[in-house]
């Protein structure tokens, strides 16, 4: 009869508490999160409400309802050492300590770990401390990408022709990055199509979850701004529409190698998520990046589907035992599309832009599963925060009904929201589909 500790309060994080409340046996869960999520609060016993770096808070919140382990949704208490406090007072916890979150937190130690330990996946890259040898480096590569090396809330990687468009501007931002961050990274610039790999992992045993593709672009058509993700979508049959057989596999492969690595770098066995970022290229397979964590939308997609006892599954991670524990996963679609107010990602000159508040009503959303991320419950209703607001999952036996599912809830919740309309459709997917064809054969 576990009590377990919840850390977050976003959509990612009201997806795990459902996986935590459908557990089979007794548990009561507890959650600690920066800003309330209705969602979250209506499956807990207790909430409490503090920043991810109060660490005494947390301690004191675990210490007070005798948690028996804790479970971490967002990187940020990660990077800010939640683990590491919780377990100064013996409470394991699911996710990484503030040194293996590295692979996250610290694009560089990642990459040099691969190169290391002669990992598959790294694309060309180079790491500067300063911007001396950038300008010669980026005259090598046909088109770069600039990433700080640290946290940047998804939004600090830079693309050549999408952020900037010439090597002088990548040069004046990698000088920008330096002022802030110890060290900044160029790689080549890749082309091909974009999915996350979530892997559970005891650092030992690694299990894949089914492959999802997110979708950033704030508008139809994969258009406008980057956000933090406007959806996702998963296949019945664990693959991904463009994948060939095996390319799945093959991140696992790379996944499991790099928790090997970790170990042997290390000493220390990184239990908890490893959700990798990959491209397919015309020359295979290659590694964006990684998460230490699940993915916000991606957990949508692939919680619901879990077929085991998501209690169980956080046990046997904690012990080290994940190789005893058959994990599957329903053979069923997901589309998740996210409500966001209408100003969402939208540039300061648009007329729209100032359209991030307001009240929503929810209709009948039919078998449609929401979960919150950033809204405000009052005493008269719901209202939208300034960010993301709903994830909206449709789960079918295809892609198409799960995507008619996801459709229909989003036009049962009214007021001054937005959503992407193309997300999970024939259309858009197969546009995916024509691109990476064309990839193959260049």
């Amino acid at each position: 009869m576990p009590n377990v500790l919840l850390i977050g309060n976003g959509a990612r994080e009201h997806a795990m508490a459902e996986a935590i409340a459908r557990s089979k046996g007794k548990r009561s869960l507890y959650s600690y999160m920066r800003a309330n999520n209705p969602g979250i609060a209506a499956l807990s016993e207790q909430v409490f409400l503090g920043g991810y770096g109060d660490l005494d808070a947390i301690s004191d919140f675990a210490r007070k309802h005798r948690i028996d382990f804790a479970v971490v949704g967002p990187e940020d208490p990660l990077n800010l050492g939640a683990v590491d406090a919780l377990a100064r007072i013996g409470i394991p916890g699911v996710g990484p300590t503030k040194s293996l979150a590295r692979l996250e937190t610290s694009k560089a130690f990642t990459r040099n770990l691969l190169e290391k330990y002669g990992i598959p996946g790294n694309p060309r890259f180079r790491v500067f401390t300063s911007t001396e040898g950038i300008e010669d480096y980026m005259r090598e590569l046909d088109a770069v990408v600039v990433k700080p090396d640290g946290l940047t809330g998804g939004k600090g990687v830079m693309v050549e022709g999408d952020h900037f468009r010439t090597k002088k501007e990548a040069l004046a931002y990698c000088g920008e990055v330096l002022r802030s961050h110890p060290s900044v990274m160029v790689e080549e610039k890749l082309e091909g199509e974009e999915f996350s790999l979530q892997c559970i992992s005891d650092g030992k045993t690694v299990i894949a979850t089914p492959p999802v593709q997110d979708h950033k672009r704030r508008f139809a058509g994969d258009t406008g701004p980057n956000t933090g993700g406007m959806g996702s979508y998963s296949c019945e049959d664990h693959s991904l529409p463009f994948l060939r057989p095996g390319e799945a596999e093959e991140g696992l492969a790379i996944t499991s190698r790099v928790a090997r690595a970790i170990y042997e770098e290390t000493g220390a066995y990184y239990k908890g998520i490893m959700y990798a970022g990959f491209i397919v290229t015309r020359t295979g397979l290659r590694l964006l990046e990684y998460n230490a964590r699940f993915g916000d939308p991606e957990a949508m997609n692939i919680l619901p589907l879990l077929t085991g006892d998501f209690v169980e599954l956080c046990t046997h991670v904690i012990e080290g035992t994940l190789d005893r524990m058959p994990v599957s996963f329903e053979p069923k679609a997901t589309v998740c599309k996210y409500i966001v107010p209408r100003g969402y990602g939208l540039p300061k000159d648009h007329p729209d832009a100032g359209s991030t508040s307001g009240k929503i009503e929810i209709g009948k959303v039919g078998g449609a599963r929401l979960y919150y991320a950033s809204v405000d419950q009052r005493a008269d209703g719901l209202y939208l925060s300034t960010s993301r607001a709903i994830g909206v999952v449709g789960i079918a036996g295809n892609l198409r009904e799960a995507e008619e599912i996801a459709e229909k809830a989003v036009a049962a919740v009214r007021g001054p929201v937005d959503h992407r309309r193309d997300i999970g459709t024939k259309a858009l997917i197969q546009k995916r589909i024509d691109h990476m064809k064309k990839i193959r054969t260049q």
